[in-house]
């Protein structure tokens, strides 16, 4: 390690740095250079504790072995292959593993390189789910003020952080957001869950749905525990209500579990842990460890079928991306569930 300390970059500017102050840190840059367990390594030699798992992406530390020698084996064997009209073996492995410890009925995978492409990708899948149903007319998407959901058109759109959407515009249309959850004169001095309002707060979808019509709504998406924005723990029976309402009204709801997956709420899903199953769930982040660009969204079998039902020659669905479950990353995920299995990781936070 010591050939690497003290070692900057001639020169930063070329990089222009993510959700960063660039002029400010180029003028006082601080470098990691290198990561072991719950430890990085700066370029002056010093260890910081990594309290935050990278960006809640490095679910069960750095530089574990198991991953690492994943990797290094499926980069030498077979290092890309296409997901459009071929495949390869372990995105079929991942897929199974993912839906082992999925949600009962989330039966089917589909991959994506981050959260962001994840929530794109599950709100493209509820239109047009409805439209191969027949339903075209339900086209709106619900999301929440003060939610997460990346940094794409569609997820700043259904999300409500201000500082995230100013810059943008109008953004897509046909977009309406919830109240959040957040109400620190009912939430102070509880731990967990706070006893009542749940069910209110969720009922505010059904004044949406009152201004909008049901017949125009495709689905809401929620985070079940909000991150980015302050970990803002939903009141009893919120997540609940909300299945019930858009159950009732044909609306699909959505997970994003990008933060909330892979054991961070002491169940695989923090669907597990509400005891709500959505018809999507989206996920990245602790997928890989935070090692390798991937990202999923599960879906009912529900979803999947109906578009299942034209020609057997025909595209199903034509959305996808260039690394949709690459080799060395589907053995990054395999890897790192064998991981979380072998070390119980995904419940030992409850």
């Amino acid at each position: 390690m010591s050939d690497r300390r003290n070692v900057t970059p001639n020169d930063l500017s070329a990089f222009w740095m993510p959700f960063t102050s660039n002029r400010q840190f180029k003028k006082a840059p601080r470098m990691f250079v290198g990561a072991k367990d719950m430890h990085y390594t700066t370029s002056d030699g010093r260890q910081v504790l990594d309290g935050t798992a990278g960006l809640w992406c490095v679910n069960a530390g750095h530089c574990r072995p198991k991953i690492v020698e994943a990797i290094a084996a499926q980069a030498a064997e077979l290092d890309y292959a296409p997901a459009f009209q071929m495949g390869h073996p372990k995105a079929f492995e991942l897929a199974n593993a993912l839906v082992g410890i999925a949600p009962e009925g989330l039966n089917h995978v589909m991959y994506t390189n981050s959260g962001s492409e994840s929530v794109e990708t599950a709100l493209k899948t509820a239109i047009a789910y409805h439209r191969v149903k027949g339903d075209g007319a339900r086209s709106r998407l619900i999301g929440r003020e003060r939610g997460y959901h990346g940094v794409n058109f569609g997820g700043i759109s259904v999300g409500g952080i201000v500082t995230n959407r100013k810059m943008f515009g109008s953004l897509l249309t046909g977009v309406d957001h919830m109240p959040h959850t957040h109400t620190p004169g009912k939430n102070q001095f509880t731990r967990g869950e706070r006893e009542a309002g749940g069910e209110d707060l969720a009922s505010e979808l059904e004044r949406i749905i009152t201004l909008h019509d049901a017949s125009t709504i495709a689905a809401v998406i929620v985070e079940p525990v909000a991150g980015s924005t302050g970990v803002l723990i939903p009141p009893k029976g919120y997540l609940k209500k909300l299945r019930e309402i858009t159950k009732k009204h044909g609306i699909l709801l959505i997970f994003d579990e990008v933060i909330t997956g892979f054991g961070r709420v002491g169940t695989p899903f923090a669907a597990d842990y509400f005891d709500v199953t959505p018809d999507m769930i989206v996920c990245a982040k602790g997928l890989t460890n935070g090692v390798i660009p991937m990202g999923a969204v599960l879906v009912t079998s529900e979803i999947h079928d109906a578009f299942m039902q034209g020609p057997e020659h025909m595209i199903e669905f034509f959305h996808g991306y260039t690394y949709s479950g690459n080799p060395i990353a589907a053995a990054t995920g395999l890897a790192t569930l064998e991981t979380y299995k072998d070390e119980g990781l995904l419940t030992r936070g409850a």
